[in-house]
Formats: C-alpha cells, sequence, structure tokens
C-alpha cells in the first residue's frame, strides 16, 4: 500500500492524525509548506476534507494558515512554550492532588496498567511508545481528577509536538528520569498524598521543560 489511509475517502479527522504524525516524527518539519495537492495524493482525501484537517491542525497550534501562501507546520518559540509550560504546572498540579482525593479505584488501577506499560519501555528502551503512554498517563490523571474546566483549558495548550519529544526528548536518560518521576507520583496518589502528588507534579513538568530548553538551538529559532 502507498500512503493512502486505506481504499475508502479518509475523514477529516483522519487526515489530521496522518499530518499530526508526520509533523510528530519529524516527517514534515517546522516551517514546511503542506501542500494540499500532495496530501490529497498521499490520503486520498477529498480536498475538503484536507482543508478541514489543516484547519483543525490550525486550532491545535499545529499548523499555520496564511492567505495566499497556504498551510504549514507551525514554529514554536521557546518564549511561547515556556508560557504554555507554566500554564500546565499549575493546572496538572492541581489534577494530581484532585485525582488523588476524587479519582475512583478504576481509574486509580489503569493508571497502574499504564505505568506498567511505561516501565517495559524503559526496559526495552522504546521511547516512541513510552511518548504515547506518556500522553496517555497524563490523561488519565486530568480525566480522573473530575476537573472538566482545566480539562479543556488543557486540550488548548497543547505545544507543537514535534521530533524532539520522540527523539531528543526521550532519551534513555530521560526516559527512566521521566519514568522514576511517574513512579514517585503513582506512590503519592495511591498513598492519599494529594498535596505531595501536586507538588510532585509540578516538578515533573518543570524539569520537561529544562530538557526542552537545553535542545532549543536545534529545534527552535
Amino acid at each position: 500500500m502507498n500512503e493512502q489511509l486505506d481504499k475508502r475517502a479518509p475523514s477529516a479527522v483522519e487526515v489530521a492524525d496522518w499530518v499530526r504524525d508526520r509533523i510528530r516524527t519529524g516527517r514534515f518539519v517546522p516551517g514546511q509548506r503542506l501542500v494540499e495537492v500532495d496530501i490529497i495524493r498521499q490520503t486520498g482525501a477529498s480536498r475538503s476534507k484536507v482543508r478541514e484537517a489543516l484547519q483543525r491542525l490550525e486550532g491545535e497550534g499545529l499548523v499555520l494558515i496564511e492567505e495566499f501562501r497556504g498551510a504549514s507546520v507551525r514554529n514554536t518559540s521557546l518564549e511561547e512554550a515556556a508560557q504554555i509550560y507554566r500554564a500546565r504546572l499549575a493546572l496538572e498540579g492541581i489534577c494530581a492532588a484532585d485525582f488523588t482525593r476524587n479519582a475512583s479505584e478504576e481509574q486509580k488501577h489503569q493508571l497502574c496498567i499504564v505505568q506498567e506499560q511505561l516501565d517495559k519501555c524503559v526496559n526495552d528502551r522504546a521511547p516512541d511508545k513510552f511518548g504515547r503512554l506518556n500522553i496517555e498517563w497524563h490523561r488519565l490523571i486530568v480525566e480522573g481528577s473530575g476537573n472538566t474546566v482545566i480539562a479543556e483549558l488543557l486540550k488548548r495548550l497543547n505545544v507543537p509536538i514535534h521530533r524532539m519529544l520522540f527523539e531528543s526528548f526521550y532519551d534513555e536518560e530521560r526516559l527512566r528520569t521521566a519514568n522514576a518521576d511517574h513512579q514517585n507520583m503513582l506512590r503519592l496518589i495511591l498513598a492519599g498524598e494529594a498535596d505531595a502528588a501536586e507538588t510532585a507534579m509540578r516538578s515533573h513538568i518543570g524539569d520537561g521543560f529544562k530538557t526542552l530548553s537545553k535542545i532549543e538551538s536545534e529545534f527552535y529559532r
């Protein structure tokens, strides 16, 4: 099969997923033009679905659409990333505390299952899978916190996910450090230590931004 998603015409959501994955893995890089004709040819989607997909990605902050120039992969300044991380630090910290207080036993069990999978990723040196599970781990905490207002805010604070998050950002050392943070937070959550869980989450996200800052020269300009 070529790069078409499947034999039927894909939806705008599927095309957006297809483009997003290529941004995430570095096949589409910051500043690169996203030519509608090329996406149509590679996915088999209609022009209207491609345009809708690009508009969705613009709303996520991944794509920039300019009049007369079309769409391109959006560059994100380190200053903007810093603002986003500061907001996440506060909001996800609150969610960690609220999850500790409010989550059901089933939700805590699901978090334990994901943590076991993260542990395996570290042992297997599987950064791509770790990255995907990391997103799921954080999503479970936000969902289990019961704070729907924060959940909606965090949806708008997605840092554009370029390849740094799955290659340089998740090198072997970072994998072990991030996972140790997760293990500590899970221990605090299961022990019912809400305030300590919040502090640990804030520290974890702050450390993530410090790592991002170290690779500024390669991924930001």
